[in-house]
């Protein structure tokens, strides 16, 4: 059995209530009797993309377990790949594929720069087609940070992922593909996309409310929110989404 926790929208600012939610989950992550296999932090890292922002970030998202990150529509490439991943800043996707306690992640960046709603480029999709074929021995994950598919949410819906034909093809051809995770909608969700089940990792920082609870959009009052993926020795996944009080 392997565990993946799931948290998104973290939105580290200039603020302290920013740091302190999400050390609290942090701090629950790494108080856990039984270490889960990986993290996965799936975009909207930092508020405003700065660089002051990424080094608050280097230093609360600290864990003693392989901890991957990708970017969301709130990220700046270039200060992303500066100070995260201490490489030349440039503008192109920030994509990257791991292994981790036999699976795989395929972390994909679907922000466009300037915008909020988000898309795969023609070289992510093509990474992602030849990553997924040399993973087929494993199950593998396929990340992102936009939903590909409408939630019944028209705010977050109309800054979904688009353009998504040539991804649901990939996704539905790579058997070894156990499902799509991803964040952006700041709730947790679960829906389907291309015959596999796609799971939205709640929010750190702020909770989407739905069109039937409230007239207002967001609030930051309620708690922090992650995910729990259960997968099973017969690639069965079960989530658990957990609130951290």
């Amino acid at each position: 059995m392997n565990v993946i926790a799931h948290i998104s929208d973290v939105h580290i600012d200039s603020e302290d209530r920013s740091v302190d939610r999400a050390e609290r989950v942090l701090r629950y992550l790494a108080g856990l009797p039984t270490p889960v296999d990986v993290v996965l932090v799936t975009g909207d890292i930092a508020d405003h993309g700065t660089e002051q922002e990424y080094e608050r970030v280097r230093q609360v998202i600290d864990l003693p377990v392989p901890t991957l990150m990708l970017p969301g529509n709130h990220d700046v490439r270039e200060a992303y790949r500066k100070i995260l991943l201490e490489e030349t800043p440039t503008g192109g996707p920030i994509n990257s594929s791991h292994r981790v306690g036999g699976m795989f992640f395929a972390m994909c960046d679907s922000s466009i720069p300037g915008r909020n709603d988000g898309l795969l480029e023609p070289e992510t999709l093509d990474w992602l087609d030849a990553e997924l074929a040399a993973a087929s021995d494993v199950p593998a994950f396929v990340c992102f940070h936009h939903p590909p598919v409408t939630l019944e949410v028209p705010f977050i819906d109309g800054i979904r992922q688009f353009s998504t034909d040539r991804l649901a093809e990939i996704v539905a051809r790579h058997d070894n593909v156990v499902a799509v995770l991803c964040g952006h909608a700041h709730t947790p969700a679960a829906t389907m996309f291309a015959g596999k089940p796609v799971l939205v990792a709640p929010s750190v920082s702020s909770t989407l409310l739905l069109p039937f609870e409230s007239d207002d959009v967001i609030t930051r009052e309620l708690p922090p929110m992650l995910a729990f993926h259960v997968l099973d020795e017969q690639r069965r996944l079960t989530t658990h989404y957990r609130v951290v009080l």
